[in-house]
Order: structure tokens, then sequence, then C-alpha cells
């Protein structure tokens, strides 16, 4: 059995010289590699902004919504949407394990989440069985290639699989939002009433606490009222992101006419960073966990409105994340049992 790239180069087949997620298209044969695990894969959860825009291609048509996930696996190897970049993560069970796979936590039988992207994981789908166009998820048959630098979470026992999958899918958002945001600090989450927003704004709440103020800033309605209802944000504003100086105006009417420290973005639709930018103060941070995040945008619209602020790639990694979203779960019921009912 021959030993792989730790980065998974080794599969990769064109372009030569670049690693997975950066590749067309990767080898996805089941055949491992001495430092490789097989993953016999139970659902996929699609990244947001990739499920939104496949959704919108296929007209909200279900069966025309999984041919298009299949061709596109056929064609890269990997779940990885030609427009948008981006992939998801999945949840399956360990088949095989290499002999020279560094970590040895893991066992044949194991059930895990990946908490890499799609984007860069082999994969082969043998058939969808289900697909859920509210949640993202879609149950299947087939096999998932992890390498050595990979990362993964075995599933908790006691919180139910695709409750665990629907959270760990997005689980650096919370996680970043713990290290940035801190006591005393006015925090805006764009995007709040979805999956990752209602995370963030939890964390933020508790991290500000009685001294910092927590703005969400949501298009729906009905996420709006979401929000209320758990009490996850001392001010709500009902506002369209990709309309920077209606959020700007909204923001300062909230906040006595001053700025936030920090801006969480977490809207799954292009063109609204420049609202994110807008709202925050100058040396303050912006976190753009969105993958519709036109970077370029970003740092070229921060250079024409003259503003001083650290910008943050949405990475869906950072240590400790997993644990501290599943904690978010155990905390609080009324999140769970949300959860539950969109994403279970």
């Amino acid at each position: 059995m021959k030993k792989g790239c730790p980065f998974g180069s080794h599969r990769v087949i064109e372009p030569k010289g670049l690693l997975p997620q950066a590749a067309n298209k990767i080898d996805n044969s089941t055949e491992i590699y001495s430092n490789e695990i097989l993953i016999d894969v139970l659902t996929l959860n699609i990244d947001s902004a990739s499920f939104t825009q496949i959704k919108e291609s296929c007209k909200n048509d279900a069966e025309k919504v999984k041919e298009r996930i299949i061709e596109i696996v056929n064609d890269k190897g990997k779940m990885q949407n030609p427009v948008t970049g981006s992939g998801g993560m999945l949840i399956g069970i360990v088949e095989k394990i290499g002999s020279e796979f560094p970590h040895k936590d893991l066992k044949v039988g194991d059930k895990i989440a990946t908490l890499v992207s799609l984007s860069g994981t082999p994969l082969k789908i043998n058939k969808i069985k289900k697909i859920n166009l509210e949640n993202e998820q879609v149950d299947i048959q087939g096999k998932a290639i992890l390498f050595e630098s990979a990362i993964y979470a075995i599933l908790p026992t006691d919180i139910p699989e695709k409750l665990a999958l629907s959270a760990l899918d997005v689980a650096g958002a919370p996680a970043q939002t713990s290290k940035l945001v801190k006591k005393g600090d006015t925090v805006c989450i764009i995007g709040g009433g979805g999956k990752s927003g209602i995370l963030c704004s939890y964390q933020a709440m508790k991290n500000t606490r009685e001294k910092g103020k927590v703005i969400v800033a949501e298009h729906s309605v009905e996420n709006a009222k979401r929000i209320k209802e758990l009490n996850l944000a001392d001010e709500l504003i009902i506002a369209d992101a990709t309309k920077p100086l209606e959020v700007y105006q909204k923001v300062l009417e909230k906040n006595n006419g001053k700025l936030c420290d920090v801006t969480i973005n977490n809207v799954n639709v292009p063109n609204t960073e420049m609202s994110s930018i807008l709202i925050t103060k100058d040396s303050g941070i912006v976190y753009f966990f969105s993958m519709a995040t036109s970077f370029t945008k970003a740092a070229l619209g921060a250079e024409g409105v003259g503003k001083d602020l650290t910008m943050i790639i949405g990475n869906g990694y950072t240590k400790g994340h997993a644990d501290l979203t599943l904690q978010i779960l155990r905390e609080s019921s009324e999140i769970r049992n949300l959860f539950e009912k969109l994403y279970a």
C-alpha cells in the first residue's frame, strides 16, 4: 500500500501541482493509500451558498438538483460547485483505515463528521436516496476519502447525527465569533436568522454580556421573528444587506449614531460586502463567513470609502470549533429544538 501526500496532492488529476481544493478534477477511486481513510457516506450537507445557487439554477426542482449534484461529482471527483467554488461537509461511517493514518483515536465503525470542505474531498456517489431542499442535506450511497491532514469529529452520542451535522457544517462561525467578540463590544450580525447567524448571535450575546450590544440585521421577516423569539439580539433591524446605505442608516439609528466594533456577515447572497464595511468603525473587525463574499469587492470597497479595517476570511476551521458549536446545542434547548425542527 503506497503512502500519499499528507495534503492529498497525489489525488490531483488536473492541473498537476495543485492541492485538491484548487484542482479541477481529483481521483475519487476507493482504493486507499496507507495514510488515508475510506468513509461509507450517509449524508452530505451542501454549503448554503452552493445549495442556493444550484436550487435557483434548477428552479427548485428536486430531481434536477439531484442530477446537477451527481453531474458535478462525476465531473470533478468531488462536490465543488463550479459557480461558488464551495462544497460543504459529510457524515459517514469509517470503513477502512490506512496503516499509516496518524490519528489513532479513530477505529473502523466510528461515525464521523468531516470538518473539511467537500470542495477538496474525494467523493463518489452511487445513488442519491433523498434530498431536502429546505435544509441542504442530501442522503446518499457513496464513498469518500480523508487525507491525514484532514480534520473530523467523532459524532457525540447525546446529539442526533443530522442535528450535529447541521451545526458542525457552520462550526467555524460561532467559534470565530467567540475569538473576536469581547465584553462590551457592539456587534452586528448580518444574516443573523439563518443557521450560522443564530449560532453567532448566541455566542456574541454570551461574550458581550450586559455591557455590550448585539444588533442583528435580517432581510427575512420570518427570520427576524425567530431571532426575537430566541432573545438573541439587543436590537433588530429589517434591511436588505445588498443595500449598504439602508443598513448603515438603520444601524446608526439603533446604536445612537455609533458604528460597530465587530461585524459578522453570514449572508449567502452576493453583494453584501459594503454593508459590512460601512457599519464597522475604523480599526474594527469584519468577519466574512459567507462563501458568497467577493474579497475583491471587500478590499477595494473598504479602500474606496477610506476604511481602515481588519477583514477576516471565513475560514471554516479554528481550534476547538466543533466542541464549542456542539456545546451551544447542549446549553440552549431553544436553539436545539429549532435546529431539530428545521435541519434534523
